[in-house]
């Protein structure tokens, strides 16, 4: 089943500006390879040279940062919903 991905407004130009799509799998890793597949390019912004989320950026699975889960090997099910939110810097 789809799980719905919200993609943040940076990103969107990838995406046809869409702010949220769906994308398969049954972990994060799957979903974000999913996306990648669709939407070419946005893995690349998302994760770096070595296959890890970037530093900058943060992953919400039902508004649960992965980071504290599983990170990419967190599993996903049916009505979960993912949001990629890139780390705002302050000052």
């Amino acid at each position: 089943m789809p799980i719905q991905v919200r993609i943040p407004t940076p990103l969107r130009k990838l995406t046809a500006e869409s702010e949220t799509v769906t994308a398969e799998g049954g972990t994060i890793g799957a979903i974000l390879a999913s996306l990648d597949s669709t939407y070419p390019g946005l893995i690349e912004r998302i994760c770096d040279e070595q296959g890890a989320v970037r530093r900058f950026v943060n992953i919400f699975l039902n508004d649960e940062d992965i980071r504290f889960l599983a990170d990419k090997e967190t599993p996903v099910k049916d009505g979960d919903e993912i949001s990629i939110v890139p780390a705002i810097a302050g000052g």
